[in-house]
């Protein structure tokens, strides 16, 4: 097969083609993924559901099929498509599961660190953060990734002090209560 050239060289030098991102472009799915505990034994019960739910679904789509023509067949199709996104999930899951660090606070090591709970005063108001993996990020529930501008900001910082966040609204100062 050639390629075929262009003023950049070959096609699989340039790269975005026709919307397909290269290799290098893709996330790297070798990166260890911390967890916790808690959120380690939520995936594992997730995988149980799913594995769970394939004989139903594999029966429904079998029920489906034997409507006849597939390729008019807006049941079957939907059957089969829950029943591969369902598989999907589970060689996700279960390639997640080879890579989960679980996240162990040492405890009080008096510095911020992966797992920590961090008590921070903000403008006059406390607010308490959970340092956690990006994978149990919640906002709502307190739980900040490590990669977050303010989790990165906080990593390795001791108990009193005091961290300057550069974010839309200006520059934000974040003074270390404590540590749990």
């Amino acid at each position: 097969m050639r390629l075929k050239q262009s003023r950049l060289g070959n096609i699989r030098d340039i790269p975005y083609h026709r919307g397909m991102r290269t290799l290098h472009s893709r996330k790297r799915d070798d990166e260890p993924i911390p967890l916790t505990e808690e959120g380690f034994v939520k995936l594992k019960d997730k995988l149980s559901r799913l594995k769970a739910s394939l004989p139903d679904l594999i029966a429904e789509t079998a029920r489906t099929a034997a409507y006849g023509d597939r390729s008019e067949n807006a049941e079957y199709q939907m059957a089969k498509s829950t029943l591969r996104r369902t598989h999907r999930q589970i060689w996700t899951i279960e390639a997640q599961l080879k890579r989960i660090v679980i996240i162990r606070p040492r405890g009080p090591s008096g510095i911020v660190e992966l797992g920590s709970t961090v008590v921070l005063e903000c403008e006059g108001k406390e607010r308490i953060y959970q340092i956690v993996g990006p994978q149990e990020t919640n906002p709502e529930k307190n739980r900040i990734s490590h990669k977050s501008p303010l989790g990165a900001a906080l990593l390795r910082h001791p108990k009193g002090a005091t961290i300057l966040l550069r974010t839309e609204m200006g520059i934000r100062k974040y003074k270390i209560l404590d540590i749990r």
